[in-house]
């Protein structure tokens, strides 16, 4: 694979975007995307100025130099705030791999989520059923705010880019300036007031509020590993959603 090949698909799963978000952003077809980065076709100069643009990466980067090495760029949100594109470690054999914080490693990694060579020492895995094209991280439970999943679990989140997509009601984890790691049902009031709200599903703990600019990143939850199996039966899908609807009614009240 030459180097504007290689580059072109570092760069792409960097952002998160597949092969076909890539081509509509760029005004092409998502087949050539595929070509430029099998080395089948090297895109002309105009398209070489647009994955310039969409990478925020400079044209002599992307055709001379090796970009695959693990990396943090900056870019800006749309809404003024700074974005990081975090790197896809990648093992020899060219598979995806996902870096595992412990929770030993939870102060350390406040400290230096932004920082490559820390993030280079995290212990990696892969997991196979995971799509690809995506940014993952693992992150070790500590606490039983989140039962049935009990301390030590390992949940497995995708990078969120837009903190506005969160979906109330989902599961992420969230890397802050004051609570440090969290792992919570997450409702999402960021254009009404800037603000997320944490709820626990173990009802002991009180829900609370935070602001976003004291948030750091967010992962969207996409599986877990445990050793320990839950204690009781899962839920059926109308007691999920009665209890979705009873902590949407705690926010509300929260929220007033």
């Amino acid at each position: 694979m030459n180097v504007i090949a290689n580059n072109i698909k570092t760069l792409r799963k960097k952002v998160g975007l597949t092969q076909g978000v890539l081509a509509e952003k760029m005004g092409i077809k998502r087949s050539l995307i595929g070509a430029y980065e099998e080395g089948r076709a090297e895109p002309r100069i105009n398209n070489l100025i647009k994955l310039s643009e969409v990478f925020s990466t400079p044209i002599d980067a992307l055709v001379q130099q090796d970009l695959s090495e693990p990396t943090v760029h900056s870019l800006t949100r749309a809404s003024g705030a700074q974005l990081r594109v975090l790197s896809v470690t990648i093992s020899e054999e060219g598979e995806d791999q996902v870096q595992w914080v412990p929770h030993k490693a939870a102060a350390g990694y406040l400290n230096g989520y932004a920082d490559t060579e820390y993030l280079q020492e995290l212990p990696r895995f892969r997991l196979p059923n995971l799509p690809r094209d995506n940014t993952y991280r693992a992150f070790e439970l500590n606490g039983d705010s989140m039962l049935p999943l009990q301390s030590g679990a390992i949940v497995i989140g995708k990078y969120v880019e837009d903190w506005k997509s969160i979906k109330s009601g989902g599961t992420y984890i969230l890397l802050t300036n004051n609570e440090g790691i969290v792992y919570k049902r997450v409702f999402n009031y960021v254009e009404e007031s800037q603000k997320l709200y944490l709820v626990s599903d173990n009802r002991s703990y009180a829900p609370f509020e935070i602001s976003i600019d004291q948030v750091l990143e967010v992962w969207s939850a996409q599986a877990f590993i445990s050793v320990s199996f839950p204690d009781h039966p899962q839920m059926s899908l109308e007691q999920l959603t009665g209890m979705v609807l009873e902590l949407q009614d705690e926010v509300t009240k929260l929220k007033q």
